[in-house]
Order: C-alpha cells, then structure tokens, then sequence
C-alpha cells in the first residue's frame, strides 16, 4: 500500500511540475528521492504561503486556543480599525465566548463610514446563541429588508425568536421562507415541529414526509451529513 501510495504521489507531482512549468530538477528530486521528494515537492511548490499560513493557524488554534484572540487584540490596541474589530469579534464567537463578540460587533457600528449589514447579521447570530430573542429580533428587523436576509440563517433565528416571544403568526411567515425543497433540512424540520407545536399537524406531517422522501435520494455525503435530522423526521412520523 506505501508503495502504490508513493508512486502516486510522485505521478502527481511529476504531472504537477510539467503542467506548471517548473524547473527541470524537479524531476530529479521527486523521481531519485521517493516520497521525501514529493513531499518537499508539495510543501514549497504546490502549497502557497497562505495555504502554509493558514495550516500553521489552524494548528496553533488547536493546541492554543486564546492565542489568536490575544494576538488580536494586541492588534486592536495598536490599530483600533474596523476590519481588526471584526477579525477579533469573530474569533470570539468561533471560541463560543459570544457576550464578547456581541460587544465588539457592536462596537464596530460606531464607525458610521462602514455598512453595518455583516456586522448585525452576526450580531442576530450571537443574540440567539444566547437566547436573548429581544435583542435577535430588534438587529433582525433592522436588516430584513435586505435581498441577503431572504432565506438565510439569520431569517431562520428571526423566525424562532419570533416564535418564543409568542408572535407565532409573523414567526410562521419568515420560517416558511426557509422551506425550499432538497436543502434546508435542519430547518425544515424546525418548522415542520413548529406547525405541530401550533395545531398544525396536518402541514408538519406534510413536511417531515416530504424530508423522509427526499432523503431516500440524498447521496452518501449528505445523508452523514443530516443523519440526525433525518432520524428525527422518521422518530415523530412514527409518533403522529
């Protein structure tokens, strides 16, 4: 198996060098050095620097997770701009810390020069991780007559925040938006729940079939993908 693996690694890196016009001696060190060859090969002429620089990042984040955080905001105090605001509000939320990346979110809409659109998509994101549905709803409806609101995540948490403050009829008209058949399972399946939830099993039953249907054609990738999904749709079915 190392043997078939090595040779087509350096096949790759052969067809690499000639499709890319490399220098000649490439050949020579991934032909005569197998496996060590192709390896230099693919690190210093396949990769770019930013592949390496993001490969690097994404293994420091691993082994330390603040240290991207604290390296921005060192940033952030030599340079307060808008783009590192948004750099370090964001690698708060990826680390789940969401009340600081709400405050730096919202500390980017000081800047009255930037369009505040990306900034309150995240913000209605943020809002609903903490289940603060006021503050989902308030940034939502600043935004939601945007083209890009329509059938976004964003639209979907508008919709379920509606929902828990019990505004149950303008929360069913932005969660249908997300009905769009073959996609939007995970939500679907929300909205499905919500119509039975409001005395509308008819029409949730109607959906979860519809989602039991269409996953008998999802390929391999996508039924992993929604396994769970999936296998709720058919657990309440089975229930009604």
């Amino acid at each position: 198996m190392l043997y078939y693996l090595t040779v087509a690694l350096q096949a790759f890196c052969i067809y690499h060098v000639y499709k890319n016009h490399k220098p000649y001696y490439w050949y020579f060190v991934i032909f005569f050095i197998p496996g060590l060859g192709s390896l230099i090969y693919i690190l210093t002429q396949v990769f770019s620097k930013s592949d390496a620089d993001k490969i690097q990042e994404d293994i420091t984040t691993i082994i330390n997770p603040t240290k991207k955080i604290k390296d921005l905001e060192n940033k952030i105090e030599f340079s307060d701009t808008y783009t590192n605001r948004i750099d370090l509000a964001a690698a708060y939320a990826k680390s789940g810390n969401f009340l600081k990346a709400i405050e730096n979110y919202n500390k980017t809409l000081e800047d009255k020069v930037q369009d505040d659109f990306y900034a309150r998509q995240q913000l209605v994101l943020c809002y609903y991780e903490i289940q603060d549905y006021n503050n989902v709803i308030a940034q939502a409806e600043i935004i939601k007559h945007k083209s890009e609101f329509k059938g976004s995540k964003q639209q979907f948490c508008y919709g379920l925040a509606l929902k828990e403050i019990g505004r149950v009829e303008e929360a069913e008209v932005e969660l249908k938006a997300i009905n769009k058949p073959y996609s939007n399972y995970e939500e679907r399946l929300e909205l499905a729940k919500f119509y039975i939830e409001n005395n509308k099993s008819e029409a949730g039953k109607s959906l979860l079939e519809e989602i039991s249907n269409e996953a008998q054609y999802m390929t391999k990738p996508n039924r992993r993908l929604y396994r769970s999904a999936i296998a709720e749709v058919e657990r309440i079915l089975k229930s009604l």
